[in-house]
């Protein structure tokens, strides 16, 4: 039996009706086809689904839909605004901090939040928040200098 749920996305409101199984991220993916968030492991080991949830991180592929009802949901789509890419965004290209680009949309949102927290992160701080986020082409130091770089970037 379905549920009606409303939820923001990107700050559009929808009112859906969902099974009570059904995960976020079948959600963002499959009824409102933003497919910018990632299916990896399906078991929150990845980070590649992660969004950001009332504006923390979460793993979309361990949250039921019905769980996000009256909530803020902020994926990779809402990031650029105006046509035009985020510093966060500017700087994965610029650094070389995307490779193979699958897990970069959960990276982006980790970061993103870390950002918000603490506008000037240390090198193991970012290192900390990203844990969560596995990549399997970068090595991570690329995505610690980019994220190192747009927050320099925010604050010239």
């Amino acid at each position: 039996m379905k549920r009606i749920i409303s939820l923001a996305v990107n700050g559009v409101e929808h009112e859906l009706a969902v099974e009570p199984r059904r995960t976020l991220l079948e959600l963002l993916r499959e009824d409102l086809s933003l497919t910018g968030t990632k299916k990896g492991c399906g078991i929150g080991d990845c980070g590649g689904c992660t969004v950001l949830l009332d504006g923390v991180p979460a793993f979309s592929c361990l949250t039921l839909a019905v769980q996000a009802e009256g909530c803020s949901v902020e994926t990779v789509e809402g990031l650029a605004g105006n046509g035009r890419l985020s510093s966060l965004q500017r700087a994965f290209v610029e650094d070389g901090a995307i490779q193979c680009g699958f897990c970069t949309p959960g990276m982006l949102m980790t970061a993103t939040e870390l950002l918000r927290a603490n506008p000037h992160p240390d090198e193991r701080e970012i290192r900390l928040a990203i844990s969560g986020n596995l990549c399997r082409c970068t090595g991570y130091q690329k995505i610690v200098e980019a994220i190192r770089h747009a927050a320099e970037a925010d604050h010239e």
